[in-house]
């Protein structure tokens, strides 16, 4: 096997197969990698050092909160997309920062919310408006989203938060507009996101139009949100670059800077673990069907789309073409093609590297399927299992308890 870096997804199997790692394990299995969360964090922790940057955690890419108490040793705290969220960061990662943005906020919910969040970023003046002195009544520092109209971004649509008619933050023509003095005043703090999954160089060019465009209102806040997706912990990244932005606006405008990484925390720290149901060949193609479903188990693969890393894919030598798919009746529930070095027999162990986050935090089970269970591979190989998912966790998510 080619090992580019030590960041490869499978570094963990140098001295260990997951064979015997995983013999006991019921698949579908999500699998946390223990050694990879502190192999991040370390990075993570190294760069808020070196720079005064806060990093938070997003917890839309990885909820697993019973990694909080190991992750809270590197981070600064929470990133939450709503109340559920931010009450999940409140109580699993206490005496740190909780920080939550919503696309808009509910009645019912924000008096709740503010037990939770120190934090809160509007999404529009009206929704600043209507909750922002509340917020601030309460000791909530207060930020509000804004869109540069500039994008870096290559890849679908979904993902860009600056597209086109995009609904996620203000325009510099709308913040002209509609903010007046007395909303400036209450403002602590900006957030931004621009990014998914790339390298500092679009932040630097994203930074220079939020720079050029809305640095006249840095003068009263106290801080500034880059966002997320930054692959800060790929071993290719440029973090040297992302320290000279960081430092950029802290001795420039003298504003404290937040990061809020999902996938640059847990990237490469988990697997998924699957046994092949099925071979056959068809329509001139070998088919493998696991009992893994790339549409319950691993969503952003359709979404995205993207192929996961498959563990002694890609091997050198004769290899054999295969599609791999899962049980289920939709016909999109494909998760790649790959180049095996043999045919895999029935019951045999698949393992997909990668798969820590949007995998577990967007499980489903369409066609009945049943939902993956957790484990977390610790740094001395043993293996704890977290979750005991089954039928009734099907059944009731559908209807009462009765």
């Amino acid at each position: 096997m080619n090992i580019i870096d030590n960041t490869y997804p499978f570094k963990r199997f140098l001295n260990n197969k997951p064979e015997d790692l995983f013999k006991d394990i019921k698949t579908p299995a999500y699998i946390i990698d223990e050694a990879g969360l502190i192999y991040n964090g370390k990075i993570l922790k190294k760069l808020q050092d070196e720079t005064g940057c806060k990093i938070l955690l997003a917890q839309k890419a990885f909820s697993n909160f019973n990694l909080y108490p190991l992750l809270s040793e590197f981070l600064a705290g929470t990133e939450a997309s709503g109340l559920y969220e931010a009450r999940l960061g409140k109580e699993e990662m206490p005496n740190k920062e909780v920080h939550v943005f919503c696309g808009a906020y509910k009645d019912s919910e924000f008096d709740e919310l503010l037990n939770y969040a120190d934090h809160i970023v509007f999404n529009s003046v009206n929704q600043l408006k209507r909750f922002g002195a509340l917020a601030k009544s309460r000791g909530k520092e207060i930020g509000i989203r804004i869109n540069p109209e500039f994008s870096t971004q290559n890849g679908p649509e979904i993902y860009n938060p600056c597209s086109k008619g995009s609904r996620l933050g203000i325009t510099l023509d709308s913040f002209n507009r509609e903010m007046t003095p007395e909303l400036i005043n209450i403002l602590d703090g900006i957030h931004f996101h621009t990014l998914c999954q790339q390298n500092s160089d679009d932040l630097k060019k994203t930074l220079d139009v939020v720079e050029e465009k809305f640095s006249k209102y840095f003068t009263n806040l106290k801080w500034i949100n880059f966002g997320g997706g930054h692959h800060i912990t790929r071993f290719d990244y440029d973090i040297d670059l992302l320290k000279s932005c960081i430092n950029h606006i802290k001795n420039k405008y003298n504003l404290d800077v937040y990061l809020e990484p999902g996938e640059g925390v847990v990237l490469n720290a988990g697997f998924l673990a699957t046994r092949v149901l099925d071979t056959f060949k068809s329509n001139n193609f070998n088919f493998i069907i696991t009992d893994t479903s790339a549409s319950c188990h691993m969503p952003d693969v359709v979404e995205m789309p993207y192929i996961p890393p498959l563990y002694q894919a890609d091997l050198e030598g004769n290899t054999i073409d295969v599609r791999i798919g899962g049980p289920t009746c939709l016909a999109g529930d494909f998760i790649g093609s790959y180049k095996l070095y043999k045919m895999p027999k029935i019951n045999d162990l698949l393992v997909f590297g990668d798969m820590a986050l949007y995998t577990s935090v967007k499980s489903n089970t369409f066609n009945g399927m049943p939902l993956a269970d957790i484990y977390v591979l610790k740094s001395d190989n043993k293996i704890e299992k977290l979750t005991d998912f089954g039928y009734n966790d099907f059944k009731y998510r559908l209807g009462s308890m009765k």
